[in-house]
């Protein structure tokens, strides 16, 4: 499948960002359709869906409707890549769009760079899930841990740990050298992405928690203070 063959979907009230978005999409040879509110864009899926749906959480006079499309959108299909893209920046926030079955929470402060290398990310990943399992997939496993790379998945105590595509990254980078202490360039470099030291450390709260959601014991992130953070096995 070629790029100029993928239709994206951008669920996004704000006109000139939805514009700004649909345009740099564009460029990089996908095909874009723009929907300001849940209705046109519910209207639309019911006649085809989009290769992948990118969405805000707030939509014209719905606080949540991004969410109650995300919903129906998983009812309608599994595996389609969907992204949330807003200005919320709160951890629930997150935390109810990943449990809804989005791939990816970003928010608007990121470049446009980086939302491209998330779009071009979550169509490899879809490409990877089409492939039959084999036993020449690259898993990952640290002792509880386990990290399917090709299909950008990871369990905790065989149980789905949900992680944004950045988060995946950051543990995987910790977990493949165990003991060796990994910094903010490091770290930045694996999930490609440009990223200050303080949400480097919220993104680690947020690992930390999600795995804690799983295992109210989880301590394998250790921070090394003044250099950076190591996975441990204990």
């Amino acid at each position: 499948m070629i790029k100029q063959q993928l239709h994206i979907a951008l669920v996004e009230d704000e006109i000139n960002i939805a514009e700004n978005y649909r345009d740099a999409l564009q460029r990089i040879g996908y095909r874009v359709s723009i929907f300001h509110n849940r209705q046109d864009a519910l209207a639309a899926f019911a006649l085809a869906l989009p290769d992948m749906a990118i969405i805000d959480v707030g939509l014209q006079d719905e606080y949540e409707g991004g969410f109650e499309l995300c919903r129906t959108l998983r009812q309608l299909s599994d595996t389609l890549p969907i992204i949330f893209l807003t200005a919320r920046n709160s951890e629930l926030d997150e935390i109810s769009a990943l449990r809804l079955g989005a791939d990816d929470y970003l928010t608007k402060d990121v470049s446009i760079h980086q939302v491209l290398a998330r779009v071009s990310a979550l169509f490899r990943r879809v490409q990877a899930l089409k492939k039959p399992v084999s036993n020449d997939e690259q898993v990952l496993n640290r002792g509880l841990l386990r990290i399917n790379v090709e299909r950008i998945e990871t369990y905790w105590q065989e149980q789905p740990v949900m992680l944004t595509l950045t988060e995946f990254w950051i543990v995987h980078t910790l977990a493949k050298y165990p003991g060796q202490v990994k910094n903010r360039d490091q770290l930045m470099d694996a999930a490609h992405v440009v990223l200050d030291n303080n949400t480097i450390t919220t993104h680690i709260k947020r690992i930390r928690k999600k795995f804690s959601y799983i295992d109210s014991e989880f301590n394998a992130i250790k921070t090394a203070y003044g250099m950076g953070y190591r996975w441990v096995i204990e």
